[in-house]
């Protein structure tokens, strides 16, 4: 991806071509974006659909949107007041985008320029005890004060109280349905209040529910939108904690409140402190830990720079999909291994790699890593 200074604005027509891309069934983030590197725009590789569906071993796979389901969408968008963010256009948020395969499409209603300021997440139990709901809506505050925005995900409990503790100078609320639905229903002036003084942000259409399958999506932008991650209280089986894993993947801090061994509600987080997270008592436990570790205008280096449109394309060869295959297992592989041993060009083993993929013969994983798709 490129930096903030050499992104520039989609056209409308590859807006629409990519919201085809990204809504065809199958195709998730890490496609998207081998796609997007094989073929340098969604409007070419669009233009070799039906050469694609044809490898496709899964019908449904090959079920592109029509061009006025991408439309409905954008108009859907603004209706609701909210706006579409490319992953790689200049208001995309840096920290985001320095993630593995982000969202090809953020979805943002309220104060756009909350994404470029340095951010905190606080994260917790939906069932919060007293104490624990006060410390988090006091902490919020006196680290929105220092001039960092609080990111959290609109749930109930710690969630909500960080939200309010931060509403004053600045809050970002990730929804795992669209960003006009209001999930959960009693925090609907709340909802209201973001929207307007805040940032609702999504990565799922306007008007769409809210699904189990979300919700881990919605954790992944929380830590990947944030420096850090605050965990206040959380069982072992807390989605928070999921949460911290991913930060740790994303090379982001974990702070964790201590709490008492007989409140199940501390489990996760002393948990947390022993896995070597941050021990949280005070704001300045925080602020001394990403001041040393970050700075506050630091920027994060982009994994991937992107591919022009005027570069050439070449089709791997069908022998170095059968080397590739032959080497595949159940147990997942960096591609770079892959290059090494196959002794082909990068470009071309993520060429046979996306066909492979689209055969279903292929499965992705975090890291850069895929495994066989076939049972031995």
């Amino acid at each position: 991806m490129a930096s903030n200074e050499t992104r520039l604005s989609l056209s409308e027509a590859e807006r629409i071509a990519r919201l085809r891309l990204l809504r065809t069934p199958s195709v998730g983030a890490a496609t998207f974006h081998a796609v997007i590197q094989r073929f340098g725009s969604a409007s070419k590789a669009i233009a070799h659909w039906s050469a694609i569906s044809r490898r496709l071993r899964r019908e449904q796979s090959a079920n592109l949107p029509a061009p006025d389901v991408a439309e409905r969408e954008l108009k859907a968008i603004d209706t609701c007041g909210a706006s579409l963010i490319a992953h790689d256009e200049p208001e995309y948020p840096a920290l985001l985008a320095a993630t593995e395969n982000p969202p090809p499409f953020v979805i943002v209603r309220g104060r756009r320029e909350l994404l470029g300021r340095p951010s905190l997440a606080i994260v917790g139990s939906r069932n919060a005890s007293a104490i624990g709901q006060r410390y988090a809506r006091n902490i919020a505050t006196d680290i929105g004060s220092a001039g960092l925005v609080i990111v959290s995900g609109l749930a109930r409990g710690i969630d909500t109280a960080a939200h309010r503790g931060s509403l004053p100078t600045g809050t970002i609320a990730v929804m795992a349905g669209g960003v006009d639905v209001v999930y959960p229903p009693e925090n609907q002036n709340l909802h209201a209040e973001i929207a307007d003084t805040g940032l609702l942000v999504s990565e799922v259409p306007c008007g769409q529910q809210p699904t189990a399958q979300h919700f881990p999506r919605r954790n992944r932008i929380i830590s990947g939108l944030s420096h850090g991650v605050l965990v206040v209280e959380a069982t072992l089986n807390s989605g928070s904690l999921i949460t911290a894993r991913l930060a740790g993947e994303q090379g982001r801090d974990v702070f964790a409140v201590p709490g008492s061994p007989l409140d199940p509600r501390a489990t996760g987080t002393n948990a947390l402190l022993r896995q070597g997270a941050i021990l949280t008592e005070t704001a300045d436990d925080i602020l001394m830990a990403l001041t040393f570790e970050h700075g506050r205008n630091r920027q994060p280096q982009p994994r991937r720079e992107p591919v022009r449109a005027d570069q050439p394309k070449a089709s791997p060869p069908e022998d170095l999909q059968s080397e590739i295959l032959a080497r595949l297992s159940a147990t997942p592989v960096e591609t770079d291994e892959l290059v090494r041993q196959t002794g082909a060009t990068a470009a071309s083993v993520s060429a046979a790699l996306l066909d492979l993929e689209f055969a279903g013969l292929l499965t992705r994983h975090p890291g850069q890593r895929v495994s066989s798709s076939q049972r031995c």
